[in-house]
């Protein structure tokens, strides 16, 4: 399916999302991610989602790196608690099943989370 992406949406937003995974991302400055992590990741997550019988995913962009880094981010509350981006949850029925932060996203974990 392809990759919904939303720009700094608020957590009611996201936790009413059909999609079955949410990916957070640093937000586009200057037409490129500003975290050199995020950059890394993504052609292994495009890659993984693509296809019409890939599951849903959703592009949560956090905001600048001063928004972001603000302990305040609304991110880095409940319910998600993201502490570093790029950051990949699973959900089921609204709720976290599965988790992969930065460099796990490269590896294996990503087939294995969403079931390749």
């Amino acid at each position: 399916m392809p990759i919904r992406t939303l720009e700094t949406p608020d957590i009611a937003t996201l936790t009413s999302a059909p999609e079955e995974y949410l990916i957070f991302y640093s937000s586009v400055l200057d037409g490129k991610m500003w975290c050199p992590d995020c950059r890394d990741v993504e052609g292994r997550v495009n890659a993984a989602f693509a296809g019409a019988k890939q599951p849903s995913a959703l592009i949560v962009f956090v905001g600048d790196r001063p928004t972001w880094k603000s302990p305040d981010n609304q991110y880095r509350k409940a319910p998600f608690n993201i502490r570093g981006v790029p950051t990949l949850l699973k959900l089921k029925d609204g709720k976290e099943v599965g988790r992969l932060v930065e460099g796990e996203i490269l590896t294996s974990k990503l087939d294995e989370l969403i079931g390749q």
